[in-house]
């Protein structure tokens, strides 16, 4: 028998989310998760729910990896938490590694906790290395809730709270299946957008350009696959502004995409990337890293960025371990060839269902595109609920991009541990669920 709670005299509601908890954003899953396993999260009552998200988009290596165990079972019993200024052998181990991974000039590293920690620190860099302050992300860009990543997320959670750090601005986000700039072939002029967004910035700009944050593949925006030669070209753009270009690979760093970073396609070497989500694999693991040059400007000028947990050495050992397992079982190959078979299996299900307006993505980072029946140009948010629904009824856990008008687009994740026949059992539960919700 399965008990998640003993209930008491003082607590006779114990299982209603909304008695003690602040709700955050969306609405609570409708059954407790009990324990993970792999690529399954499994119910109070026992039911097994397939994850086609990785948790949030995090454990790459599955739930419960037995050497991710280990790993923290022996290093809380050994080191777990230092005094912010006090080092050990697994962050200096971790650094090393991640610098060894990385193209040059990317070396120094600064350890922290979650996505939103690493670009505010990348963002705080950037503004006082240049000693500028404005800031240029998508238009439907997520960065995470802290003040800067915050005031450089467009996609959501803008209204209500008043002022945003000053000199943030927007640039158009290039989605080939919703173009807003049109070749004579109807696909996206994403030179002429981008050409467009930057005149726009610099009508409003005071002349403090300092950095512009992008996802190479945005995820909360819709899985849009930035086209190839974008980044280059956004490069050219920070270049000519003198402005840092800083990439924030929290979902698409460390193999998800099939390479080890997701800018790696392009032959672009940002001048801050950050790591968050996957160098956990769950775990609150982020970093910030940039090259020497910039790191000695920042220290030079006093680069403060004094938190609890920086340079913790307990998932610093739980990065290394990720590393660890990466290289050992190829999961850059195997995202490549899970991520094939993931994508012919999504294509299959747009062959038979005419609601699958558009797939893409890399790897084992997919999305699924909705739209309502007899109107492609219109966002199939009550349809994506309705799939999203009943999903998790068959046992699948799925995502819909939580934005108005995008609630059609999954965002589909699988563990890169996710066997050949868990991907198959995925697509068939989505197909099914697609076909029921019609």
């Amino acid at each position: 028998m399965n008990t998640v709670h003993d209930p008491t005299p003082h607590d006779p509601t114990p299982r209603d989310p909304a008695r003690h908890l602040i709700r955050y954003g969306g609405s609570f899953s409708p059954e407790l998760i009990a324990r993970a396993e792999g690529s399954f999260v499994y119910t109070a009552d026992g039911r097994r729910i397939l994850d086609f998200t990785s948790g949030q988009m995090s454990a790459i290596l599955g739930h419960s990896h037995p050497e991710i165990v280990a790993t923290v079972s022996r290093q809380v019993a050994t080191l777990d938490h230092l005094f912010s200024g006090m080092l050990s052998e697994p962050v200096l181990e971790l650094a090393a590694r991640l610098a060894d991974s990385l193209p040059a000039p990317l070396e120094k590293v600064l350890l922290l906790t979650t996505g939103a920690e690493s670009n505010e620190a990348a963002i705080r860099l950037a503004k006082l290395v240049t000693g500028k302050h404005e800031i240029v992300s998508f238009a439907r860009s997520w960065h995470g809730m802290t003040h800067a990543a915050a005031a450089a997320t467009y996609s959501a959670g803008r209204g209500g709270y008043g002022p945003v750090s000053p000199g943030n601005y927007a640039l158009p986000t290039p989605d080939a299946f919703r173009p807003d700039f049109t070749r004579t072939d109807g696909t996206l002029d994403w030179e002429r957008q981008l050409d467009f967004g930057f005149g726009l910035i610099d009508a409003q700009s005071v002349g403090s350009l300092a950095a512009c944050i992008v996802e190479p593949i945005l995820s909360s925006g819709g899985v849009i696959d930035l086209p190839p030669g974008y980044l280059a070209a956004l490069q050219r753009k920070c270049r000519e502004r003198g402005m840092l270009l800083i990439l924030d690979e929290a979902q698409t760093g460390l193999c998800r995409t099939g390479d080890w970073y997701a800018f790696q396609r392009d032959g672009v070497v940002p001048d801050i990337l950050t790591l968050s989500k996957t160098l956990g694999a769950g775990l609150p693991l982020a970093a910030t890293i940039t090259s020497a040059e910039i790191e000695q400007t920042a220290h030079d000028r006093g680069f403060l960025f004094f938190t609890t947990h920086v340079s913790d050495p307990l998932v610093a050992a739980v990065g290394n371990t990720v590393l660890d397992v990466l290289e050992r079982d190829r999961l850059d190959e195997r995202a490549t060839a899970a991520g094939k078979l993931l994508r012919e299996g999504l294509r299959d299900i747009a062959r038979r269902h005419a609601v699958v307006g558009d797939i893409r993505g890399r790897g084992l980072l997919q999305g699924l595109e909705l739209v309502e029946p007899g109107d492609p140009d219109a966002g199939a948010d009550r349809l994506g609920a309705a799939v999203t629904r009943r999903c998790f009824e068959l046992g699948l856990h799925m995502n819909v991009v939580q934005l108005p008008g995008m609630g059609g687009t999954f965002r589909i994740a699988p563990p890169l541990t996710a066997s050949d026949a868990e991907l198959g059992l995925g697509l068939e539960i989505l197909e099914q669920a697609i076909a029921e919700s019609v």
